[in-house]
């Protein structure tokens, strides 16, 4: 076991639900094996303008339940300088903090990277509520943010069944339509628009037509905040705000438009965010403890495991189809076909769920 004096923890990019349940599991991890434990407030910034305060068992004291994070969050444009990481590594010698484990998504861990390459040992802990990090089946956040979506959409069922209406509803997701994807099979939704199958816009629009005929009232269509429509100057307009008013328009449909945004973002986590949260807390200090570092926590088959950071970004990257010349010049056949393969597995698994929606949301 590598003995450390003190870590620091921080959380980065957007706040999600169960980030605090990883902070009270690291710190009272890192605290049982006799590591001090340095809260860095507001991320990568924090580092950089040495906002940070001791964390004792107390202070992380009944966080748990509450969503967002106690250390706060910050997207850092400073840090990804030479300048900046160097003032961030500067503050770490200053108070002695030997390693780092860092709350987030894709951006947080390349700054874990950097950190690395620079001489301090960095852990990386999924925290967002896009499930967009390809590498892991599931990151911290995600189910609570689905099921804020439920909420919202269950009452929203209400009232188009009281009125005869449509409610197409937009949520969170950047360019991953995890979330619409399942929280439309769990809604009922007639239809769901997600960034990574195209959309049969006629066929969704035919079967609302078809449901209405045959004596449905309230009508629940989901799509993805990646998905956009072409607008009359060119640029790039949300597509849910286009399909109501086609949606409207062909089949008299009277029909709203909702978007929660960051409401969902927000709440106190769910079980499953709480408990993932903390496995992963656990692991991220106990992989530093055995001298590992530039490493993501991830959960693989409901397994909490570990993988070497950069080739998670690049399998993001190529399923993202964000691949750059060179990106895989680092890795030998046997690692790029397992990115392959995970890339693979995710559009199976969202290729079945969206026949599920087609199949039996009527």
């Amino acid at each position: 076991m590598k003995q450390f004096r003190r870590i620091g923890v921080l959380s980065s990019g957007g706040d999600a639900p169960g980030m605090n349940a990883a902070i009270r599991a690291i710190t009272r991890t890192a605290l049982d094996h006799g590591v001090e434990v340095m809260g860095i407030i507001g991320g990568y910034s924090g580092l950089i303008k040495e906002n940070i305060v001791p964390l004792d068992s107390r202070a992380v004291s009944n966080i748990i339940t509450k969503g967002g994070t106690a250390l706060y969050s910050d997207r850092c444009v400073e840090f990804k300088t030479e300048e900046g990481m160097q003032k961030a590594i500067a503050t770490c010698k200053k108070y002695n903090i030997d390693a780092i484990v860092a709350i987030g998504g894709d951006g947080t861990f390349r700054g874990a990277t950097d950190l690395t390459l620079r001489g301090v040992p960095a852990i990386g802990v999924t925290g967002t509520i896009d499930n967009d990090i390809t590498a892991t089946d599931y990151t911290v956040g995600f189910d609570t943010a689905m099921n804020s979506v439920i909420e919202v959409v269950d009452r929203l069922r209400d009232t188009c069944e009281s009125h005869a209406r449509c409610n197409v509803v937009e949520v969170m997701g950047r360019d991953c339509g995890e979330i619409a994807l399942k929280t439309a099979i769990a809604c009922g939704a007639m239809a769901v628009a997600i960034p990574e199958v195209p959309f049969d816009e006629a066929a969704a629009i035919a079967a609302i037509k078809e449901a209405k005929e045959s004596g449905k009232r309230g009508m629940i269509v989901i799509v993805s905040e990646g998905v956009f429509a072409d607008g009359p100057d060119g640029k790039k307009i949300p597509y849910g705000e286009v399909l109501v008013k086609k949606i409207e328009a062909e089949t008299g449909i009277e029909s709203k438009f909702c978007r929660p945004a960051h409401m969902v973002r927000g709440g106190s986590p769910t079980l499953r965010d709480r408990l993932t949260a903390s496995r992963m807390g656990v692991k991220a200090v106990e992989l530093l403890l055995e001298g590992k570092s530039n490493l993501v926590v991830i959960e693989e088959n409901g397994e909490i495991t570990s993988m070497d950071i950069l080739f998670a970004l690049t399998t993001d990257r190529m399923y993202k189809n964000k691949l750059k010349e060179g990106d895989l010049d680092k890795f030998n056949e046997e690692q790029i076909a397992q990115m392959k393969a995970i890339c693979e597995k995710r559009t199976r698994d969202i290729a079945e769920q969206y026949a599920i929606v087609n199949a039996i949301n009527m």
